[in-house]
């Protein structure tokens, strides 16, 4: 069953989003930042996350390819 485009984006929202909190928690380990330090480091990051890039790629990639973005 084909994605709708509003799934075609929640998907890559979410792929960014977990791309975006798995790098800076590793990130977060690199700069030394206890388990609870990373958790926060990588929440601040989602907080940052720049939604109108992520909404670039979902708007020029309207075959739902999400590979750019993890």
């Amino acid at each position: 069953m084909p994605l709708t485009n509003k799934q075609q984006l929640a998907e890559t929202v979410r792929a960014a989003c977990i791309k975006a909190a798995l790098e800076a928690y590793e990130e977060g380990g690199v700069l030394g930042l206890c388990a609870e330090g990373r958790w926060e480091y990588a929440i601040s990051t989602l907080q940052q996350l720049d939604l109108n890039a992520v909404l670039d790629c979902a708007n020029a990639d309207e075959g739902g390819n999400r590979a750019h973005l993890i």
